[in-house]
């Protein structure tokens, strides 16, 4: 069984204050009853917990390992009781959803709000982090319903299509670079902008370069639409960006939209799952409200250098 949350705690702050007269003042403890309960955490695991001394107290190795171990416990007894809270006033389901900037900008803010004025007794929970990410979440069942763009990051995933988007050059206003429309190779001859080497989107770019042997001059790479737009503006650099959510950037910092010729700039992004027949009703009403009337079909599989 395990140590009752209260001594876990207690223990965590007195890591945290380097001192255990102050942890048991702020768990409202008595200090002669916080000594016991650390004892009680030290005789059950048969180790020392803590170094004391006048100065105060210090984890020993096995009072680090506990530490470790009793925040990830006491975070998930935080999730639970909010969880609790949250059906205690109503609310009939909960549906834990990650999705990639380019999906949460451009699409998913709108989708689901949609969503959640039709179900508002439904707790919709959403996290933004990178496609490979999502996708393995979603294996390991840490979150019910992924949306990701195509790649190998989704093999062994269910997954129906969303949206397809397509990727745009931006420049200074004032460029060298015209007109309305450009091959990707154009974009080689000027120092280049770039996003964070993790995301999908910067794969693909890096991908498009090697395939057409070019050299890029990267100068930066950053993690966020807007800090990119924001160094273009600066003269840093050109870059390429999903068009939606550049075009609102563009337009607020005097930027210029050049469209890619580049048949690989047209992505296409997928709702996953692990299992469908798994979702409850309501993720399943979840994935039908994002894919639409569309046939609820397995997408096919990723050929290698697929768009």
């Amino acid at each position: 069984m395990l140590p009752d949350l209260t001594s876990l705690a207690l223990f965590c702050r007195s890591i945290e204050t380097r001192s255990l007269s102050k942890a048991a003042e702020q768990s409202h403890i008595a200090l002669a009853a916080a000594s016991r309960r650390i004892a009680l955490l030290e005789h059950r695991y048969g180790v020392q917990l803590l170094h004391r001394s006048p100065q105060g107290v210090e984890p020993t190795a096995a009072g680090k390992a506990l530490a470790f171990h009793a925040r990830q416990l006491l975070d998930q007894a935080e999730r639970l009781q909010a969880d609790m809270s949250d059906y205690a006033k109503g609310a009939k389901g909960h549906i834990r959803i990650q999705a990639n900037t380019s999906a949460m900008t451009q699409f998913l803010a709108k989708d689901l709000s949609v969503f959640a004025t039709r179900y508002p007794e439904v707790k919709l929970d959403l996290k933004e982090r990178r496609s490979g990410d999502i996708a393995q979440a979603v294996r390991e069942g840490k979150t019910d319903i992924g949306v990701v763009v195509d790649g190998p990051s989704r093999d062994g995933l269910v997954c129906y299509e969303y949206q397809r988007d397509r990727l745009i050059a931006i420049v200074p206003r004032g460029h060298a670079l015209r007109g309305r429309r450009v091959a990707f190779s154009a974009l080689a001859e000027y120092d280049f902008v770039g996003l964070d080497s993790s995301t999908a989107m910067w794969r693909l770019v890096a991908d498009a370069a090697a395939t057409q042997g070019l050299s890029l001059r990267l100068r930066m790479q950053v993690n966020s639409f807007e800090v990119v737009c924001k160094l273009v503006q600066a003269g840093k650099g050109v870059a390429v960006l999903p068009e939606i959510a550049a075009s609102n950037f563009a337009r607020d910092m005097g930027l210029r939209v050049i469209s890619l010729t580049d048949a690989w700039a047209e992505r296409r992004m997928f709702v996953c799952v692990r299992d469908a027949a798994a979702l409850s009703a309501i993720g399943r009403r979840l994935v039908e409200h994002l894919i639409g009337p569309r046939p609820h079909a397995q997408a096919p599989p990723v050929t290698p250098g697929g768009t």
